[in-house]
């Protein structure tokens, strides 16, 4: 069953031309979320609800520093969701599901002056669900990078922002753009182009960080083609672990031409 309303009347107050009534509504919904008795109780369509709620919030904010605070903020809220112990991703996964339905739903909606927000929102939130995969309970024989919150994340990256099946109408493509753009920088953050893991052990990064190749390796036989060039372009970037042996080959080769090219004069 749907939360009542009447339990939420915040979500009408997220989106008030009044700064204090937005913070104090996103204070209500901090607390509200992470009671573990309510937050698991929400439906989709109450997910849906408020994340709209949440998406006019930022459109109702103005000026730089606000702006980033606020979308730090939302991002953080994952932090404070309860984690159920018999399915760490009951309330989590939803909450994110409805996060990118939202943001797909709009984005083509968003004038160019707002358009800067809400790519600073995606990031932020991007970067939020790989920390919480890290995050996660693991038993003795589970590495940091894998388990149900690792299988339910990459799950969700395949559903909505990099769903593979080119459904241009379900995730436009600016937006799968842009999580190409970023996906390299946010698992950067989080150490995971990092090699040997945490003291030298395997902490499962490698094995997420390739479940993730593998996703965005389905965008590069997108039929559109600025989609299928980015998801080529983000796969090659220097960073990455499986393009740095070529790098350094690129590096020899070149040092050993410039080695031979060079001319130091007459031999005695």
């Amino acid at each position: 069953m749907a939360a009542d309303e009447r339990n939420m009347p915040f979500i009408k107050h997220l989106a008030s031309s009044d700064r204090k009534i937005r913070t104090s509504a996103l204070g209500t919904l901090r607390t509200y979320l992470s009671a573990p008795t309510t937050a698991r109780k929400l439906t989709d369509l109450d997910h849906m609800k408020l994340w709209k709620g949440l998406f006019y919030s930022v459109w109702m904010c103005d000026r730089p520093v606000p702006q980033q605070n606020l979308c730090a903020e939302l991002a953080a809220l994952l932090s404070i969701l309860p984690t159920p112990s018999d399915d760490e991703g009951a309330v989590v996964i939803p909450f994110l599901r409805a996060f990118w339905a939202t943001l797909s739903r709009e984005w083509t909606a968003i004038d160019v002056l707002r358009m800067e927000k809400y790519l600073l929102l995606v990031r932020r939130v991007f970067g939020a669900s790989l920390a919480w995969v890290g995050e996660g309970k693991r038993t003795r024989k589970e590495a940091r990078w894998t388990g149900t919150r690792a299988v339910r994340l990459l799950q969700l990256l395949e559903e909505w922002p990099l769903e593979s099946t080119g459904d241009l109408a379900k995730v436009p493509v600016g937006l799968r753009l842009h999580v190409l753009d970023i996906w390299v920088d946010e698992v950067k953050r989080l150490e995971l182009l990092e090699e040997g893991g945490e003291e030298g052990q395997d902490n499962g990064g490698k094995e997420f960080l390739d479940k993730i190749r593998a996703i965005v390796e389905v965008q590069t036989r997108s039929t559109c083609k600025p989609v299928k060039a980015r998801a080529k372009e983000s796969l090659a970037d220097d960073r990455l672990p499986w393009n740095g042996a070529t790098s350094l080959d690129h590096d020899a080769v070149d040092n050993d031409r410039n080695g031979q090219d060079g001319w130091d004069g007459f031999n005695d």
